[in-house]
C-alpha cells in the first residue's frame, strides 16, 4: 500500500509564493492498494492534479472516500477530470445522513448557481455509498470508517492492507472540553481509527497559542495532535491540514516544535504537496523530507 498526499491545506486553498514547500492545495490523498485498487481521500483543490494524473495512466475505476462535505474537502470534485470520462467508474463513499442521500448533498454543490454542471450531469459511472463502521472492502483492502469530533457529520479513516495501516483523521478535535490524557483511550474521539496505525494523517491546524480562540471550530492544535499520537501508540505521525495562514516559514517552525515537543515512539513529519509513503516496505522508506531538488 502506497499514498501520495495531493493537498494538505486546511479550510482554505492557499496558493502563492509564501506556501510553495508545502504547498497551497486542499485535502486530497492517493491511496494504492497492493492490488492497484485507487482509493482517494477527500475532495480538496488538490484532486484535480490527481486526476490529470489517473487519465493519462487510463485509470477505469476509483473509490473516493469523503471525510465530510465541507468546501475544503469537496470543492475539487468537480474538476476531477474522470468524473467526465464516460469509461470510468466511479464510487463516492461518505457519512450518512438521517435527512438526505450523499448524491443529494453532494448534488447541492455540484449544481447553478455554485457548479454550472448538475451531478445528473457527469458522464461517469457514479456510485453512492454511506460508509459504515463494521467495515467493507475494497479490492484487497479492508476499511472502516467512525464519527469523530468535528462540526457536522465527519467521519476518519482506516484502511488496513497487506498487515499495513493507514489512518487519515483530517479535520478532528479530540480534545474539545477533555484532557484526552486523563481519560481512557477508548473514550477518546478517533482513537479506535488511530490505534496502533503505521501512518497516521491528522489534523494540525493550529499553533497551541492559536487554539484558544478556535475552540469548537473542530481542529487540533500541537500539543493536542501529539499527545493523541502518543495515545494511539502511532509507528509513523504526519501532521495534516495545515492553516491556509501558516506560511512555510510558519509550517517550519511548528515543525520544529513538534520535534522538540514529541514523545511518542514513532516517527513525526508535516506533510506536504507530494509526499509519498511507502507502507509496503519499511518505513524507513517514507519519503518524508523535503526534496531540494523538487522545493
Amino acid at each position: 500500500m502506497r499514498a501520495r498526499v495531493w493537498g494538505c491545506r486546511g479550510s482554505l486553498a492557499a496558493p502563492g509564493p509564501d506556501t510553495v514547500r508545502y504547498g497551497g492545495n486542499t485535502s486530497c490523498v492517493e491511496v494504492r492498494t497492493s492490488d492497484g485498487t485507487i482509493i482517494v481521500l477527500d475532495a480538496g483543490t488538490g484532486i484535480r492534479a490527481l486526476g490529470l494524473q489517473l487519465e493519462s495512466e487510463n485509470v477505469r475505476s476509483v473509490h473516493l472516500f469523503l471525510s465530510h462535505l465541507h468546501l475544503d474537502h469537496l470543492q475539487g470534485l468537480g474538476f476531477f477530470a474522470p468524473l467526465f470520462n464516460p469509461d470510468v467508474e466511479v464510487h463516492i463513499w461518505g457519512p450518512r445522513s438521517t435527512v438526505r442521500s450523499l448524491a443529494e448533498r453532494i448534488g447541492t454543490y455540484l449544481s447553478p448557481p455554485l457548479f454550472p454542471v448538475r451531478l445528473s450531469q457527469i458522464p461517469a459511472r457514479l456510485s453512492f455509498h454511506d460508509v459504515s463502521e463494521d467495515g467493507w472492502d475494497v479490492g484487497g483492502a479492508r476499511v472502516v470508517a467512525m464519527p469523530v469530533s468535528h462540526p457536522d457529520s465527519t467521519v476518519g479513516y482506516r484502511i488496513e492492507d497487506g498487515g499495513r495501516v493507514l489512518a487519515y483523521i483530517p479535520d478532528h478535535e479530540p480534545s474539545l472540553g477533555v484532557d484526552i490524557r486523563t481519560i481512557e483511550p477508548d473514550w477518546i474521539s478517533g482513537h479506535a481509527l488511530a490505534a496502533g496505525a503505521d501512518v497516521l494523517l491528522h489534523d494540525a491546524q493550529y499553533d497551541d497559542n492559536e487554539y484558544p480562540l478556535r475552540i469548537g471550530w473542530g481542529h487540533s492544535c500541537l500539543e493536542h495532535v501529539l499527545a493523541f499520537g502518543q495515545i494511539a501508540d502511532v509507528k509513523r505521525l504526519v501532521l495534516f491540514h495545515h492553516d491556509p495562514l501558516h506560511t512555510d516559514a510558519v509550517l517550519d517552525e511548528l515543525s520544529a516544535r513538534a520535534h522538540a515537543q514529541w514523545n511518542g515512539t514513532g516517527a513525526l513529519d508535516m506533510a506536504f504537496e507530494g509526499m509519498e509513503i511507502d507502507l509496503s516496505t519499511e518505513l524507513e522508506g517514507a519519503h518524508s523530507e523535503l526534496a531540494d531538488a523538487d522545493r
